[in-house]
């Protein structure tokens, strides 16, 4: 595990703590299409917005993250919920998840091109992906200043291309600027049953 990016994260997370993470948008306003039960991961999870959703709407959630501040804040919050989320302090860039082993995966407000492979491996039959992150089409300052963690027009898309696309989003700086998303590109799509992957 990269010690550098370890100490960097949770540094970042010790002087931000929201009392309740939120969710990704792309998860919030696609939650009807979640499964009733099955296996889901926040994975580099942050603080867990994704996760605490996804455990309140009785998945399995688990929730992967380089930062030990992050999945301790995440393991406080969940307990004061009375909710149960299988955290794990894990370098997602080098360990990530096992084939077949989910049937969600939320990734939000994080780009590693060399795992995409495995995210959409991960995936179970007809399992979902939710997926949404920065672009470099930007409004506001939002994000990361080195641009190689930002997405291409159209990126998203090519990166996943094995899935069957559900909903894709991807507005730029198209139109007017203080309204719909900005700064970021959101994915639903689904492993087909039999399909590759």
């Amino acid at each position: 595990m990269d010690q550098a990016a370890r100490d960097k994260w949770d540094r970042k997370h010790a002087e931000s703590r929201p009392a309740s993470p939120m969710p990704a948008r792309v998860l919030a306003e696609y939650a009807h299409l979640l499964p009733k039960s099955g296996v889901a991961l926040d994975l580099a999870c942050g603080q867990g917005g994704n996760a605490l959703f996804l455990a309140r709407r009785g998945l399995a959630a688990h929730a992967w993250d380089i930062s030990g501040v992050a999945i301790d804040e995440l393991q406080r919050l969940a307990m004061a919920e009375n909710l149960e989320i299988q955290t794990c302090i894990r370098d997602v860039g080098e360990h990530p998840p096992d084939p077949g082993s989910f049937d969600v995966i939320c990734v939000s407000f994080y780009l590693e091109r060399t795992i995409t492979r495995q995210i959409t491996e991960a995936l179970k039959p007809e399992g979902l992906l939710f997926y949404q992150t920065f672009i470099h089409e930007k409004v506001t300052d939002e994000g990361p200043g080195n641009p190689s963690y930002r997405l291409e027009p159209n990126e998203l898309l090519e990166l996943f291309t094995p899935l069957h696309v559900l909903a894709y989003r991807e507005e730029g700086r198209t139109g007017d600027l203080q309204q719909g998303l900005r700064d970021s590109a959101w994915l639903v799509a689904k492993r087909r049953r039999g399909g590759p992957a």
